[in-house]
């Protein structure tokens, strides 16, 4: 009887440590916190990509740990319903640069004149997959729309 306690202790003593590893940086699943606002760049309007301008803002920016590198999830809002075709375009060709990868956020406006609403009908979520090698001596990824620049950092 006197083992068992001792073992469940030392058992419950050891999964009670395992709490400060989850929380540390050693963890890859905490490598990119929370999103920062970022100074926001000067780029011209007239810089498309396909006919489509950057988007008006980025709300939110998260990177999930995957097994093969990292999931970087964006939602962007535009200034009305109706933006669509949303993507993430690597800037400098996917090379981060004094270890930052940058991402700009384009979309495609609507056809015709639409309504403003709410915020949450506007949202824009996109997504970018990025293996292991690509994140390979990245601090921090950064993503541009016109008005402001939201950044992660590990």
């Amino acid at each position: 009887m006197a083992q068992r306690l001792i073992l469940t202790v030392l058992v419950a003593g050891m999964l009670a440590g395992c709490a400060a590893v989850s929380e540390s940086r050693l963890n890859p699943f905490n490598w990119f916190g929370q999103s920062r606002e970022v100074e926001a760049i000067a780029i011209t309007p007239d810089s498309l990509i396909d006919g489509r301008p950057l988007l008006d803002q980025v709300v939110s920016l998260r990177v999930d740990a995957t097994p093969g590198g990292a999931v970087v999830h964006a939602v962007g809002l535009p200034p009305q319903q109706g933006w669509f075709d949303g993507e993430l375009i690597a800037s400098n060709r996917g090379r981060a640069v004094d270890g930052v990868l940058e991402y700009r956020f384009y979309a495609r406006p609507p056809f015709r004149p639409t309504r403003l609403s709410t915020q949450r009908s506007r949202e824009i979520v996109v997504a970018v997959a990025l293996s292991n090698q690509a994140l390979r001596g990245v601090r921090e990824i950064r993503v541009v729309a016109a008005r402001n620049a939201r950044a992660v950092r590990r």
